[in-house]
C-alpha cells in the first residue's frame, strides 16, 4: 500500500510540474552525448544510452564525479534515477574542484543516494568537507520515498542558504547553510573499493535532468512541516526558528545570561571570546579548578537544547542540565545531568564508570551512549577538531541526547527505575538527584581546551510534566 501512495505521488508531482512555464527550464542532458559535462576524480565510466546518462562502476576507482562545466547559485533542479544494485551514489550541486584544495578534490553538498539500510537518501551531505549536514534520522517519513530498482524523481531547491530536497514527492530535507552560494552540479559514481568484484560493472541511470535558473524562488513548493529545518549558520537563527520560538542562549559576542557557577558573575578567567566561538581554556585537566563552569542565568524546565561543540586530543567537558548551583559548595563541577563531552580514544575517563557510560554523549556515569544500529553508531562524531552537534530534548521526565541528528541515549527521570539507577552511580550521594522540575544549564570547565557555538534553545510548555 505504501508503494501504491508513493507511485500515486510521482504521478501527481509529474502532472504539477507540467503546470509549470516550461520556458523557466532548462535540460542540462541532451540525451545523446555529454557535451557540456567534465569528469573529474576518478576512472568510473560515463556515457549516453538510449537517452538515458549512465555511470558505471570500476573498481580501484577513488569518487568519481561528471561536472557541469557551467556553475549556478539559485536554482530548482530535477532529475530521475535508477539503481540497478544497492551502490552508493549522490548529485553534487554548489561544489568546487580546486588546485588548492585537496589538488582538485570535488568537495561540497551532495544530495544523497543511499540505498543502504539507514536510508538517508534525499539527505544532504558535505562531501570532503564536514561529513552529514543532514541526515534523515530526524524524518523517518522521508526514509521511505526512494524505491529500489525503479525510476525516482528528485528536486532540489536551493535558493539563498536554503536548500531543500524532495524524493517521489516526499520532502526529505530542509537544510539552512551558507558556506558556499555557487558551484557546479555533478554526478557521482561512489568507489567500490579494488576487490569488490560483485559490485563491479553496476550502472546508476539519471534521466530528464533539467534546471530552473530564472526566477526559481516564484515556483518554490511549500515546505513540509514536519520536515524539521538544520541550520548552520553561525549564532542566528533562520526565520522559521525565530517562528517556531527558538531562542539564542548565547549571542555570539558577549557574557550576557551567563555567569559563573559559584559566582554571581562571569568568570574573569578561564574563558574567551572570539570569532563568535566561547571556548574553554586548558588548564592541566583539572574539574572546575580554572575559571570554573558557567551556567545560564535562567533555570529552564521543557527545551530542546542545541549546542555545537569542538574538542581538543585528549579533551574532557559537558553539557549540565537541570543544574543547581547551591547543591556542591566544595570544589568540582556543579551538579546536574550531564551530556559528556570527551575524546573516548585519548582520555581515561572513557575507560572508567560502567559499560561505556561515560563515552561521548552519554549521559554521564549512567547511560552510555548508543545509536540505534551499528552503522548509525559510526556517524556519531565527526572527529578531533571538527564542529559536532549536541542536541538535549527534556519534555517533562522523558529525556534524549543526540549528536549529530542520530538519537544515542533515551531515558525516563522519574520513578523507582531512575532511583535504582542513581543508586548505583556517582551522584547516589545527591538526594532526589536529576528529578527536579527546572534548573540551570551549564558548560563545564574540566580542563581542557574545548570550543563551543550556536548555543540556542526551544522552550516547551509544561504540558509535559507529570
Amino acid at each position: 500500500m505504501k508503494r501504491n501512495v508513493i507511485i500515486i505521488g510521482v504521478l501527481l508531482l509529474s502532472v504539477h510540474f507540467s503546470l509549470y512555464a516550461e520556458d523557466g527550464w532548462r535540460d542540462l542532458f541532451n540525451g545523446k552525448n555529454l557535451d557540456g559535462w567534465v569528469q573529474l576524480n576518478g576512472t568510473a565510466k560515463y556515457y549516453a544510452e538510449d537517452g538515458v546518462l549512465v555511470g558505471e562502476t570500476v573498481p580501484g576507482s577513488p569518487n568519481s564525479f561528471l561536472c557541469t562545466k557551467e556553475k549556478f547559485g539559485d536554482f530548482i533542479l530535477e532529475f530521475d534515477v535508477m539503481l540497478e544494485a544497492a551502490v552508493n551514489s549522490g548529485v553534487q550541486i554548489r561544489s568546487e574542484s580546486t588546485k588548492d584544495y585537496r589538488n582538485g578534490r570535488v568537495h561540497g553538498y551532495q544530495v544523497e543516494i543511499d540505498p543502504s539500510i539507514r536510508r538517508w537518501t534525499g539527505g544532504i551531505y558535505d562531501e570532503a568537507r564536514r561529513g552529514w549536514l543532514y541526515n534523515l534520522e530526524r524524518n523517518p517519513k522521508g526514509k521511505e520515498a526512494f524505491l529500489m530498482g525503479q525510476w525516482n524523481h528528485f528536486r532540489v531547491e536551493a535558493l539563498g542558504n536554503s536548500i531543500r530536497t524532495w524524493v517521489n514527492g516526499v520532502q526529505c530535507a530542509n537544510l539552512v547553510d551558507d558556506m558556499t552560494p555557487a558551484g557546479f552540479i555533478g554526478l557521482q559514481v561512489h568507489n567500490i573499493g579494488s576487490k569488490n568484484t560483485e559490485l563491479a560493472g553496476k550502472k546508476i541511470r539519471w534521466r530528464n535532468i533539467r534546471i530552473m535558473t530564472t526566477a526559481p524562488e516564484s515556483h518554490r513548493l511549500k515546505q513540509d512541516p514536519g520536515v524539521a529545518v538544520i541550520s548552520y549558520l553561525d549564532n542566528q537563527l533562520t526565520e522559521s526558528e525565530k517562528a517556531e520560538g527558538w531562542k539564542l542562549l548565547w549571542d555570539g559576542k558577549t557574557t550576557k545570561g551567563w555567569r559563573g557557577a559559584k559566582l554571581d558573575h562571569f568568570p574573569d578567567k578561564g574563558w574567551t571570546i572570539s570569532d563568535g566561538v566561547l571556548t574553554v581554556q586548558a588548564s592541566g585537566g583539572a574539574e572546575s579548578a580554572n575559571g570554573g563552569d558557567i551556567i545560564t542565568e535562567k533555570t529552564y524546565r521543557n527545551f530542546i537544547l542545541e549546542v555545537d561543540f569542538r574538542i581538543t586530543k585528549g579533551a574532557n567537558s559537558g553539557i549540565k542540565y537541570f543544574v543547581d548551583p547551591e547543591l556542591n559548595k566544595g570544589t568540582g563541577s556543579a551538579i546536574g545531568c550531564e551530556f559528556q563531552i570527551l575524546d573516548n580514544k585519548d582520555h581515561p575517563d572513557a575507560k572508567k564508570g560502567m559499560k561505556g557510560n561515560r563515552t561521548l554523549a552519554s549521559l554521564y556515569d549512567l547511560i552510555p551512549a548508543k545509536a540505534a544500529t551499528a552503522q548509525l553508531q559510526g556517524y556519531t562524531f565527526n572527529g578531533i577538531g571538527k564542529w559536532n552537534r549536541a542536541r538535549i530534548v527534556v519534555k517533562g521526565c522523558h529525556v534524549e541526547h543526540w549528536i549529530n541528528n542520530v538519537k544515542v541515549v533515551e531515558y525516563d527521570r522519574c520513578g523507582q527505575m531512575w532511583k535504582a539507577l542513581v543508586a548505583y552511580s556517582k551522584y547516589k550521594v545527591w538526594p532526589h538527584f536529576g528529578e527536579a522540575k527546572e534548573g540551570h544549564i551549564l558548560l563545564q570547565d574540566h580542563g581542557d581546551k574545548v570550543s563551543f557555538r550556536n548555543i540556542r534553545i526551544l522552550e516547551l510548555n509544561n504540558c509535559f510534566d507529570q
